[in-house]
């Protein structure tokens, strides 16, 4: 009953909107002229103004036709860099980007399947239970859009962000917290030709600070990066500064804490080693969430796939989303497949068959 080539179409007109984090007034205006020509309410909250966006959240709250419970629909409408320009283009199964930008499809994949499921119920005259949709600003980064979701107005008790790799029957039953780190490293300077001992290089202080990190893949829970790493200046001077940022992610908040520890632990003995000062600040951007496999919601999510033919596959996941924040918020969602692949880099592509399965399965549920 999905409309495959409207589905298609749509994705690749919303990946042409340019829509970097911060920039999601456009993408977000056509949005709202959709969902407005299926005569749907629509209302943004003032989310941008708090977060330096020329964008809002956006809602979007469906009575029902039936008696089922009211659920939550999710998606985030910001990309990551670079995703100006992006030309999409179809190459056999998939939808890719040419040129060097990513393709878009975390998260338009998203907003377009909850679109396209919609437009499937006002056309077809379907009984639909009571819904809530909420589409997030400023999810990359440290999933700040949904944190200003006002939720005193939603009324789910539970929900679906659909925001992942793999298929809709891929669904993450855990994601990690995050932690992020700003540094700066200040050495003292000197001529680097006539005086160097004098000085105190804070490019070879926080250079000994990364390498004795834990970085990467820590555990199979923890992981640990290097974002920023930056000193300016002429050869012929000692650093005088390095500025640094980094970020922690694990599923175990125990581990969370510990990796922290360590990395701000590096930084301090460098600096103590070499006579630097160190200023450092830790910013908590979202709290891990683990779910029961056998939870009642994820058990109906996979009866769905399951009656689709859908391949089920409960896993954990090593990025966090806007599911982390609706679960904090007590609402117990879970994060699904939309047929992304290789998100947030150049390669970036969307699997059709996948994204065309996600539409089925938004609509099953949305119609139960």
């Amino acid at each position: 009953m999905i409309n495959n080539e409207r589905l298609l179409d749509t994705f690749m007109e919303y990946v042409k909107i340019d829509s970097e984090t911060r920039n999601e007034k456009a993408i977000g205006e056509r949005i709202i002229a959709d969902f407005k020509k299926l005569g749907l309410e629509v209302y943004t909250d003032e989310a941008g103004k708090k977060l330096n966006s020329n964008g809002n959240n956006i809602y979007c709250f469906i009575p029902g036709t039936n008696n089922s419970e009211t659920m939550l629909f999710s998606a985030h409408i910001d990309t990551v860099t670079p995703g100006i320009g992006i030309e999409p283009y179809i190459e056999e199964n998939y939808i890719k980007s040419k040129g060097d930008t990513i393709l878009g499809g975390d998260d338009k994949a998203g907003v377009v399947a909850i679109l396209e499921a919609l437009r499937t119920i006002k056309e077809n005259d379907l009984p639909h239970r009571p819904m809530e949709i909420v589409f997030s600003i400023c999810e990359e980064g440290g999933v700040n859009g949904v944190k200003q979701v006002e939720f005193s107005k939603l009324s789910s008790k539970k929900g679906i962000v659909i925001d992942s790799g793999g298929g809709p029957g891929t669904i993450i039953t855990e994601a990690p917290g995050q932690t992020r780190i700003s540094a700066k490293i200040k050495g003292k300077t000197a001529h680097a030709g006539a005086h160097p001992e004098d000085g105190i290089s804070a490019i070879m202080v926080a250079a000994e600070a990364v390498s004795n990190m834990k970085l990467l893949r820590v555990d199979s829970e923890t992981t640990a990066n290097i974002g920023t790493f930056n000193a300016e200046g002429p050869t012929n001077i000692v650093s005088p500064l390095v500025e640094i940022v980094a970020e922690a992610r694990s599923r175990s908040v125990d581990k969370l804490n510990e990796q922290t520890e360590h990395m701000i632990g590096c930084l301090k003995s460098a600096c103590e080693k070499y006579g630097a000062k160190l200023e450092y600040s830790t910013e908590n951007c979202y709290y891990s969430f683990v779910l029961d496999p056998e939870d009642e919601h994820i058990k109906m999510i996979s009866d769905v796939c399951e009656y689709l033919g859908i391949e089920v596959s409960k896993i954990p996941s090593g990025g966090g989303s806007d599911a982390n924040i609706y679960n904090l918020n007590g609402i117990t969602t879970v994060n699904i497949g939309a047929g992304m692949e290789l998100a947030h880099t150049t390669d970036e592509r969307l699997n059709i068959e996948d994204f065309k399965n996600t539409a089925k399965v938004v609509l099953k549920i949305m119609t139960m």
